[in-house]
């Protein structure tokens, strides 16, 4: 049998997430000058962001160094021990440090400093100790420092390395926005897998074209859409002006309601002009597929028109086509 019952085990999970979450929300005061300053150093580098850490602090720094290559700031991470063994020939005198220490007195971090200010290499650190001898050699200091660990002996890094994490992350976004770092750039780290397929595919892609597409004037009578219609799978049809350019749309759900509404078929030898939707949602070739479905989503609607540069219809995209695409 288990020492503890199921509501204890339940009771101490809370426990530790109660412990985490204040630990998070301890950050949030401190985001002040020297975190903007750190912010605009890392911005600034010409070279790479050289994130450094032992133990657990060094599983956090591979993270981070991941993160921030992976929204548009060149990182690598150095491990402490192999850097005075050799490694440190990959800094450059244009490269940042991004340091990291709990306590702020890991040996092996402390003898990275020497040579990384003899490179002329500007130091950022990450220690919960703000009077550690870490955070007094550093250019910069970011405190993370919590004020227990959710470990119930107060030993294994716990809420410690989540708070490093967090701030490793908030470095992240806050150089992606600086960056304007883009969803198509970030694709452009990612072409592997289903979030590469996601990021990598755009309208073009995945568009009918041609003949399948449901193009009609918008002189046509209606009686002479029906057919349209019923013919492409999609149930609505693009309405283009006499230059070809996209000026409404119609659907069978609209012909239904027109026929709900109307005392006889009169209305079908009038022009659909007349009963189109004006100015209906259409996206161009080169859109990433996941922002046209978000279109369609938000708008509620099944198929989009894809137009040219002249406003011209030249495909069609369906809802359940593209939710395959983009592999949701």
């Amino acid at each position: 049998m288990s020492p503890l019952s199921s509501e204890e085990i339940i009771g101490e999970a809370r426990r530790a997430l109660d412990v985490e979450i204040r630990g998070l929300q301890g950050l949030q005061p401190r985001l002040d000058a020297s975190f903007v300053a750190a912010v605009r150093e890392m911005f600034a580098c010409k070279g790479r962001i050289v994130v450094a850490g032992m133990g657990k602090s060094g599983h956090i720094g591979t993270k981070i160094a991941a993160t921030l290559a992976s929204t548009g700031t060149p990182a690598l991470f150095l491990h402490p021990g192999e850097a005075i063994h050799g490694d440190l020939g990959m800094v450059t005198p244009q490269d940042l440090a991004l340091v990291l220490s709990n306590s702020g007195h890991t040996e092996e971090v402390l003898r990275l400093l020497g040579p990384l200010r003899r490179m002329g290499v500007k130091v950022i650190a990450m220690t919960g100790n703000v009077q550690s001898e870490l955070a007094k050699r550093a250019d910069l200091h970011l405190d993370v420092g919590v004020a227990q660990e959710a470990c119930p002996l107060g030993l294994a890094p716990t809420a410690s390395t989540t708070a490093a994490l967090a701030m490793g992350d908030t470095l992240a976004v806050c150089l992606l926005r600086l960056r304007n770092f883009k969803a198509e750039d970030y694709a452009l780290f990612h072409p592997g897998g289903s979030l590469g397929k996601k990021l990598m595919t755009v309208v073009a892609d995945i568009m009918e074209t041609g003949d399948k597409v449901p193009v009609v004037p918008h002189d046509m009578l209606l009686r002479d859409v029906i057919p349209v219609l019923q013919d492409k799978h999609y149930g609505v049809t693009c309405v283009v002006d006499g230059a070809g350019r996209l000026a409404g749309s119609f659907s069978m759900g609209d012909l239904t309601r027109l026929h709900l509404q109307q005392a006889d078929l009169a209305f079908l030898a009038q022009a659909i002009e007349r009963h189109m939707h004006a100015d209906p949602k259409a996206v161009a070739p080169d859109l990433l597929a996941a922002r046209a479905l978000h279109i369609m989503e938000t708008h509620h609607i099944r198929a989009l028109f894809v137009v040219d540069e002249g406003h011209r219809p030249v495909g069609i995209i369906g809802l359940y086509e593209t939710l395959r695409a983009v592999d949701y």
